[in-house]
Formats: C-alpha cells, sequence, structure tokens
C-alpha cells in the first residue's frame, strides 16, 4: 500500500466514512458495511468482455473491452441495466484482479479498457490501472459513469483515465430526485464534468478514428422532455465546451418505470432530432450512436 501514489491512497481513506460519491452515506466499508450503492471495499464484476454496442469511436475493430460493475450509486426507475446495477451479484475481484482483466482484455485486440459503473469502486479501479499500467497496459482507459460524482474525487483520477464517458441525466432537480434518486444530479454533474474537461479536454481519435482521449457526454432522451435536454446540454456548453455528446433515443420503459405514468410512454423522434440540431447550434461535437 505506501508504494501507492497519493491519490489512490486518497481516494481508499474515504471509504472509512465513504464520501465517494454525492450520496455521502458516511458508511464504513472498510468494515463491511454498505451504502446506497450496495457494495462494501471490493469490487464485483458482473461481466466484461469485447462490446462493439457502444459508439463507433470506441468499438473500433477490436470492440470496446468493456467491464461491467455491479451496484450503483443512483437508482434510476427505468434502467436497462437494473439486473446489475441494483444487485450486488457478479465476481469478487481484487484491484490485481481487475488489473489481470484490464491486461487480458487488451490481449484479446480490445481498443480500450471500459469501466461500466465505477462511480463507487473508483478506490478501486484507481488503484487497478496504476497496477495495469505498471504491468504494460497501454490502450486508453474509458470512465463511463453515471454523471453523479464529486468533482473532489475526480480530481483524483487526473492522469489515470484518459477518455470520461459520463451521462448527462437531467437538468431538473426535481426529476432527479424523483426517478433517479438524486435531487443534487444537476450541480454535481455539471461540476464534475468540468473538472473532466479540465484534465482531458475534447474528444481526440486516433489515425484509425478511435478515442484516444478527451470527453464523450451521453443524454438519453426520456418521454415528455423529461430530462430536460435543452438545460442538459447548455450545462454541458458551459462546463465543456466544444466536447463531443450522444444525444441517445434509445429510450424505453424498463424496470421500474411501469409504476410512473410519464415514464411508461414511449419517445418522439422529433424530441431526439430537435435536440440533436440543439446540440450542433450549441458548438457540441455530435457522436451519433444511430
Amino acid at each position: 500500500m505506501s508504494g501507492l501514489p497519493a491519490a489512490v491512497l486518497a481516494l481508499k481513506a474515504r471509504l472509512g466514512a465513504c464520501d465517494l460519491c454525492p450520496q455521502a452515506c458516511a458508511v464504513d466499508r472498510l468494515a463491511g458495511e454498505r451504502g446506497r450503492c450496495g457494495l462494501g471495499e471490493t469490487a464485483v464484476v458482473a461481466s466484461s468482455g469485447p462490446h462493439y454496442g457502444e459508439e463507433r469511436v470506441l468499438v473500433g475493430q477490436g470492440g470496446s473491452g468493456t467491464i461491467f460493475f455491479a451496484g450503483c450509486n443512483l437508482s434510476c426507475m427505468f434502467c436497462q441495466n437494473h439486473d446489475i446495477s441494483q444487485r450486488a451479484l457478479g465476481k469478487q475481484l481484487d484491484p490485481a484482479g481487475l488489473a489481470g482483466l484490464m491486461l487480458r482484455l487488451e490481449a484479446q485486440g480490445c481498443e480500450n479498457v471500459n469501466l461500466v459503473t465505477p462511480t463507487h469502486l473508483v478506490h478501486a479501479v484507481a488503484h487497478a490501472v496504476v497496477l495495469a499500467r505498471d504491468g504494460g497496459l497501454k490502450v486508453p482507459v474509458v470512465y463511463n459513469c453515471g454523471g453523479y460524482e464529486r468533482a473532489d474525487v475526480i480530481q483524483q483520477l487526473d492522469g489515470l483515465v484518459q477518455v470520461y464517458m459520463p451521462d448527462f441525466k437531467w437538468s431538473d432537480p426535481d426529476h432527479g430526485e424523483r426517478y433517479s434518486g438524486a435531487q443534487d444530479y444537476p450541480r454535481h454533474a455539471e461540476a464534475a464534468l468540468a473538472e473532466m474537461f479540465r484534465q482531458v479536454g475534447p474528444l481526440r481519435r486516433s489515425r484509425r478514428g478511435v478515442a484516444a482521449g478527451g470527453v464523450l457526454v451521453r443524454h438519453l432522451v426520456m418521454p415528455g422532455r423529461l430530462g430536460g435536454g435543452r438545460g442538459v446540454l447548455e450545462a454541458v456548453a458551459r462546463a465543456a465546451p466544444g466536447a463531443a455528446v450522444n444525444v441517445m433515443g434509445q429510450y424505453r420503459p424498463a424496470y421500474r418505470a411501469a409504476r410512473q405514468p410519464a415514464l411508461s410512454r414511449g419517445l418522439g423522434r422529433h424530441d431526439v432530432s430537435a435536440l440533436r440540431s440543439y446540440a450542433t447550434e450549441l458548438g457540441l461535437e455530435r457522436v451519433d450512436r444511430e
């Protein structure tokens, strides 16, 4: 432990009264207590492998080397990955095991290591990235998160992460509370995004067109414009001017969405196209998946 970078040690120290994310549950995860995310100190990997369903800029030829972590610091009522995010099921891996998994994904030809929902396990993934780099990892590390981050925690990742890919779900605090259990979501998402952009800047591509660094923000368009998409894009333009955005039209009612009439409706295609046009007006680079 003493040979670890100070940033990694600082992240691990916060587990004793955990405030790694804005939920600030203050539980002692070092002693096995669990907060909103449902996990203690050890990372739990639900699945891993080359993934070809991400944005083309991440997939390239070899696929994105995804590591899906169990648990989440949000409780989105419409989560399409609720079987992973709302349960603590999977394989426990210590940082050395995670580092070995990263190296195996690279050896399989993956274009990057894509850490999916890492927020509540940032202490473990930071340690693992240090070990993987020491072990020869060359591909970019992607921090693929829900956007509900603490900016001071993101600061500790400076130099460890090459591509930040946060969601930006809500511009209305009340909707953040009602549908994701995070009333202060917009404030923290914007502050964290600004820190991400400070570290890595706009999206950069290799000569093969694959992401080498930078920020790519995802916004899932919600039915009835619940997400406040225009406000989201304006916040992105303030925090990360010229960043890449994927305005996504893949919403479908999932998990507990049927319990909320506002979430159980379908999505209007015009809403998606209008927001994409607005992103262009704001000077954001569009990286549409469809």
